[in-house]
């Protein structure tokens, strides 16, 4: 009698311990937020923004990721989509954001430089690049904001003709380059100038062509339309080469290699 009681009494504590263990995991699964119920904080006119699409996710367009960041950290949305480069240099431990954190990697895709369409330009800044590349003054300025593992390998430089667009810049003295404001790109130091990989990198072409710079801040989203109106000479912000890009634009090589990631809180 006392064998039966005993083993019904295992049967049932075994019995208990089976549904608490079901109960805490239907728990465990109901507090993860589906990606597909989730909104994505972009920026307008984005690669982030055109993988969101591409995936039916719900977004929040923003002016710029540093706004993306900013939903996501405020709770206004439950993630952002931004550069990889831009994730490495704004959150995590010791960061503006540590306590965001970046998941999935939803693209790879390379940074070019974005002229007008028909512009010599882009040849120029091709030889620009291969030149400063092969003297390793590249990878110097990339190695001053820790992206040097994403360099592209330039090919030599190749014959080059002046046209209208570089006569036209250096008739009138400045090169107004099209940013936001994306570190480590394009970004300000305490004193309110601009620095930053790519701002750098636009500085030496200026010095190259002769010419002072302008950083001007734009709208990501009319970036095409800024180019064509002559208010800017070139979009030089970590501009991923989209098919939409390349057609709008008369493009550079690629320079720098570079991810579309998922950011979230860590908490």
């Amino acid at each position: 009698m006392k064998k039966r009681i005993a083993l019904l009494l295992s049967v049932a504590m075994c019995a208990t311990l089976c549904l608490s263990g079901c109960g805490s995991s239907e728990k465990k699964t109901g507090d993860k937020k589906d990606a597909s119920s989730m909104v994505y904080a972009v920026e307008q006119g984005s690669a982030g923004e055109e993988a969101a699409k591409s995936k039916g996710w719900s977004t929040n367009p923003v002016q710029s990721q540093a706004k993306a960041l900013m939903e996501v950290n405020s709770g206004t949305s439950d993630a952002a989509i931004i550069d990889l480069l831009m994730a490495g240099a704004m959150i995590g431990e010791g960061t503006s954001y540590p306590d965001l954190k970046y998941t999935d990697k939803l693209t790879t895709e390379e940074y070019g430089v974005g002229c007008r369409k028909g512009s010599d330009l882009a040849a120029y800044i091709n030889n620009f690049f291969s030149e400063i590349y092969a003297s390793g003054e590249m990878k110097t300025i990339a190695d001053t904001y820790k992206v040097s593992d994403t360099l592209v390998e330039q090919a030599k430089a190749g014959e080059y003709v002046e046209g209208d667009d570089v006569k036209y810049i250096k008739d009138k003295g400045t090169l107004v380059v099209g940013i936001t404001e994306f570190e480590p790109m394009d970004y300000k130091d305490e004193d309110g100038n601009w620095i930053g990989f790519d701002a750098d990198l636009a500085k030496k072409l200026a010095e190259k062509l002769g010419v002072k710079i302008k950083f001007v801040v734009i709208n990501w989203d009319t970036k095409t339309m800024e180019l064509d109106s002559k208010k800017i000479d070139v979009v030089w912000n970590g501009m991923t080469l989209t098919n939409e890009v390349k057609n709008s634009m008369e493009c550079t090589n690629a320079y720098c290699n570079n991810a579309q990631v998922v950011v979230v809180s860590s908490k």
